[in-house]
């Protein structure tokens, strides 16, 4: 089998390329002196419009311990007829089903992540985020209870930073008359661990960015209706929210992401619920809210679930709140205060 220029075009870029790509885009924020105030635009993690990204991308499943779940992550162009852009498709199927192995006690997850973005000229090649205050994706749910998962360089490797992908569109998650739904919002698979399971993944409850209600620090769309929607929707999880996990079990004390140094940005299923998923990621992207510049594209693919544009970072954060003209008006029409000893001598009367 001989590679067509397809599958050599969608290869992870060289050690070269990653070079180039990173001295310009150092140099970008050198030019324009970003580095100086907060960022305004968009910084494109995983952009799966490149179908060489999902390429860059690995996929892992209970299968590397004997079981039977599957994992797959391919490329779909975009559909101009639809406005539907071109996105990754995560997909498989959960089993919980256990392997003839003694040692396997428990299954039933698949997650995707970015490979080790390798080296450049000044060695490893890391995602700096320290200026950015959330972690953007714009996906398409069927409404499982996924997982966004952030590694860093950390000393203990197998440490992960996690946050449920709250989604506000695709909830099938049972209907009030079924309750019993495996995936209706009575069911937690929480609720379902043992005694023994649940004190030891979460040793001081549930955290409020692994539970089931999204916690007013997420940024969602506040649309309540279907109508115009096209099922994309933006969520914004903020750094400071994630949770430090290893091996799926809550670690404390916790610490903060080393958001100087991120190694790999991704997106986990270990709600053990067995049967189908499919997921859609248009984009990953640190960013500090919308922007003007983005809101285009934003409506055109979410529709009626798109984001506003972020007043702050519209304004650069150096507006000032705005004054009525009933309370310009006293202030104009105040006295000035006397100074020395007769400003004190007032006051005291």
């Amino acid at each position: 089998m001989f590679p067509t220029a397809r599958c050599l075009a969608a290869k992870p870029s060289g050690f070269f390329k990653r070079s180039a790509e990173e001295l310009g885009r150092l140099s970008r924020i050198a030019w324009n002196t970003e580095g100086l105030h907060t960022p305004t635009k968009p910084y494109y993690l995983l952009d799966f419009e490149d179908e060489s990204t999902v390429a860059g991308c690995k996929t892992m499943a209970d299968r590397a311990v004997g079981g039977f779940s599957t994992a797959s992550l391919d490329y779909v162009p975009a559909d101009p007829s639809t406005n539907s852009p071109a996105y990754a498709r995560f997909h498989g199927s959960i089993s919980t089903k256990l392997p003839n192995n003694w040692r396997v006690e428990r299954t039933g997850y698949a997650a995707f992540r970015n490979q080790d973005r390798g080296f450049w000229l000044f060695g490893r090649l890391y995602w700096d985020l320290d200026p950015y205050s959330f972690l953007a994706l714009r996906v398409k749910s069927d409404g499982r209870r996924y997982t966004v998962n952030i590694q860093t360089d950390t000393i203990v490797e197998t440490d992960i930073h996690q946050h449920r992908l709250y989604t506000r569109h695709h909830h099938v998650r049972g209907s009030p008359s079924a309750p019993d739904h495996p995936l209706s919002p009575h069911s937690s698979p929480e609720a379902a661990e043992s005694p023994e399971m649940a004190d030891a993944k979460y040793p001081n409850g549930i955290p409020p960015s692994l539970s089931d209600i999204p916690p007013p620090t997420t940024v969602m769309s506040s649309s309540t209706t279907t109508s115009g929607s096209t099922g994309w929707e933006t969520i914004l999880l903020p750094f400071n929210s994630f949770v430090r996990t290893n091996y799926g079990l809550v670690v404390e004390p916790q610490t903060s992401i080393i958001r100087q140094r991120v190694k790999s940005v991704g997106i986990g299923l270990t709600d053990r619920v067995e049967g189908p998923y499919d997921l859609r990621i248009h984009r990953i992207w640190a960013t500090n809210g919308m922007s003007e510049a983005e809101i285009e594209e934003e409506q055109r693919i979410c529709g009626a679930d798109a984001l506003p544009v972020d007043e702050g970072v519209r304004t650069g954060w150096t507006s000032k709140p705005t004054e009525s003209p009933a309370s310009i008006k006293e202030q104009r029409d105040k006295k000035p205060k006397a100074k020395g000893l007769k400003g004190l001598r007032d006051e005291w009367d």
